[in-house]
């Protein structure tokens, strides 16, 4: 368990680091500022929703998200997720076997990205 204390408490370090050395990819520095906060208020969000986690798989999941989102902003310089684009429910009509099934196979389908994401915005 220290293990994963020291490796949660290093990305957290390493998202505050990012973020301050943040540049906008349109150079403005205005977007600069605006991503650097997004980029701080999400960790903190995040990491304060998490802090009592005890479950060592979940705690995994959320480091493995973590790490995701971090290569996945530095790789795009982009801060925020990327959007997913799964088919519209138009289909499954809005209660029954078909549409739990629907619901079902959008979660499963969500990028590890992403897990957290709906739960906080």
């Amino acid at each position: 368990m220290p293990v994963m204390r020291q490796e949660v408490l290093g990305l957290y370090r390493k998202i505050f680091r990012i973020a301050k050395k943040w540049q906008s990819a349109s150079g403005q520095m205005e977007e600069t500022i605006k991503e650097r906060q997004y980029i701080q208020s999400e960790a903190k969000t995040l990491f304060q929703k998490n802090k009592n986690l005890t479950d060592p798989e979940r705690i995994k999941e959320c480091i493995e998200e973590c790490k995701a989102r971090i290569e996945i902003g530095l790789h795009y310089r982009i801060p925020y997720p990327r959007p997913i684009h799964l088919p519209p429910m138009g289909l499954a009509q809005l209660q029954g076997r078909a549409f739990r099934h629907q619901e079902k196979l959008r979660k499963l389908s969500k990028p590890v990205y992403l897990k957290s994401y709906d739960e906080v915005s």
